[in-house]
């Protein structure tokens, strides 16, 4: 700890003398939240890649497939019903406490650690998953290094780790090496702030002094430990750690963070470190990407990531719309998601004519191997972007993002899963090229209302192409509209997209 404080403060004295302050968008980020909204900008190679993948694996993709729903908290669950749990929660959890006592013993003789000997990872092919998430149209992936459950998926300090237990391997460091072995941007993700109240019902069957003991944050309150400075400086500690250790293109926090009235302005201390890190790497620009949940922060300061939700409209700062394949967060047999690979698609595309980009979760199982439903999705994707990508990658937002029906609230954990319709379309730009996409396919010719003469387009229109075709598309344009006749042939795709030249 002493180490790194006295690290942190000898970048501070130095970053003023490396030639980093040659204008207000490379100066040194002070630790506010005013000097982190002024001089945050997310990296073009974030805004021009679009598309992500993120990984839920650790201990729980290693209990039981058949196990019934523990909404990714198992360690919590398992214990017994937590205060304030009611209706459906706290059925849940009462469902998952009686499984486990039935199925491994009651949790004073096989407690949460005993799980971790048989998370192995004996069949886990980083290199040939990165390769698979590249072609199915990934620029930039983000495993999750610590969850809830307070274990390190990386040669950590902290006892608990995936290099001393477990699978006995480095994941975050193999995870970086496939990235950037084949040209992908590499993030993490850190739940760890939850974990002392995680774990708050498992307190009655620790012993101090024992290395579970250590697993359970059972030195940090569970109600208070968000005013507790000595689990602030840890979690500030386990975090650096992370960063400096692994060099990650994208951190993601998952959870709260110490903040000014309770916690020392620790956690906008962790993120403005961060940002001049890179900027002292990197001749004072900035290129990685700093992201949490946190909405009533300014959104100029960080990357908003809007998970399990959606943007009614245009955002004036880039932003994730981040969503789950695999319908559980962690690998369970039993989990789906409602989510229709069309609506996946169309969703993506929303996001992404709103300013945002897309992480899509997958949750392997315990030994490491991709579950067959989940890579249909993530196929089904790429094989759409094939087709599509010229109108993904690379843009930005137009003058508006689209028109239809289909009615898009701003929400957090209020995705959109019912079927777009042919009437809906969004927008993207680049190069001086206009792409409307469809986002259900045509049954008639396609009015695009929007794009009438004397309307946001300015421009004559040159040529309209459609996107994985090569026939010739008609079309006609006057003061009320845009219509572009059906093609005879339309890709097998559940959205498609057309390209829009000027003169």
């Amino acid at each position: 700890m002493i180490r790194i404080q006295l690290a942190l403060l000898a970048l501070a004295i130095l970053l003023p003398t490396l030639g980093i302050a040659q204008d207000s968008g490379s100066k040194l980020i002070q630790p506010n939240w005013d000097s982190m909204a002024e001089q945050y900008r997310a990296p073009d190679w974030f805004r021009d890649g679009k598309i992500g993948v993120w990984t839920h694996w650790g201990v729980p993709s290693a209990i039981d497939e058949n196990r019934p729903n523990d909404g990714s908290h198992y360690g919590r669950r398992m214990y017994g019903v937590n205060a304030g749990e009611s209706g459906k929660q706290r059925e849940m959890t009462q469902t998952l406490t009686d499984w486990h006592a039935e199925h491994y013993g009651p949790p004073e003789q096989f407690g949460y650690e005993d799980h971790v000997p048989n998370f192995k990872a004996e069949n886990w092919d980083p290199d040939a998953l990165v390769t698979f998430f590249k072609d199915c149209g990934a620029r930039f992936i983000m495993p999750v290094a610590t969850h809830h459950d307070n274990f390190d998926m990386y040669d950590s300090s902290h006892p608990w780790n995936s290099v001393d237990m477990g699978p006995q391997r480095d994941t975050i460091a193999e995870w970086k090496a496939a990235a950037h072995k084949h040209g992908l941007k590499f993030g993490v993700s850190t739940h760890l702030y939850w974990s002392p109240r995680f774990f708050n019902n498992a307190r009655q069957y620790q012993k101090p002094g024992t290395p579970e003991w250590s697993l359970f944050n059972m030195d940090y309150d569970p109600k208070r430990y968000a005013m507790q400075d000595s689990w602030n400086q840890h979690w500030y500690d386990r975090c650096w750690e992370l960063i400096d250790k692994y060099d990650p293109d994208m951190f993601n926090n998952d959870s709260p963070y110490p903040d000014e009235r309770r916690g020392q302005a620790l956690g906008v201390k962790l993120f403005s470190s961060y940002l001049n890190r890179d900027r002292e790497q990197n001749g004072g620009k900035q290129t990685t990407v700093l992201s949490f949940k946190n909405s009533g922060m300014n959104k100029a300061a960080f990357t908003y990531n809007l998970e399990r939700g959606m943007s009614g409209e245009m955002q004036e700062h880039p932003w994730i719309w981040a969503t789950d394949v695999s319908g559980g967060w962690f690998y369970r047999k039993g989990s789906i998601t409602r989510m229709s690979i069309p609506v996946l698609i169309g969703n993506a595309v929303d996001a992404i004519s709103k300013n945002g980009a897309v992480m899509m979760n997958v949750a392997l199982r315990g030994d490491g191997t991709l579950p067959e439903d989940q890579a249909a999705y993530l196929t089904a994707f790429g094989d759409w972007i094939k087709f599509n990508g010229d109108g993904i990658y690379g843009t930005r937002p137009w003058k508006t993002f689209g028109e239809g029906p289909t009615e898009i609230v701003t929400r957090r954990t209020g995705e959109n899963l019912k079927p777009y319709s042919e009437h809906d379309v969004r927008f993207t730009t680049k190069d001086g090229k206009l792409y409307a996409f469809i986002l259900a396919p045509p049954t008639a010719n396609i009015v695009i209302e929007t794009l009438a003469t004397g309307g946001l387009l300015k421009e004559e229109i040159a040529t309209i192409e459609l996107m994985g075709s090569r026939e010739e598309i008609k079309w006609d344009r006057d003061d009320s509209r845009l219509t572009i006749q059906r093609p005879q042939t339309l890709p097998k795709q559940p959205i498609i997209g057309f390209r829009i030249s000027m003169k």
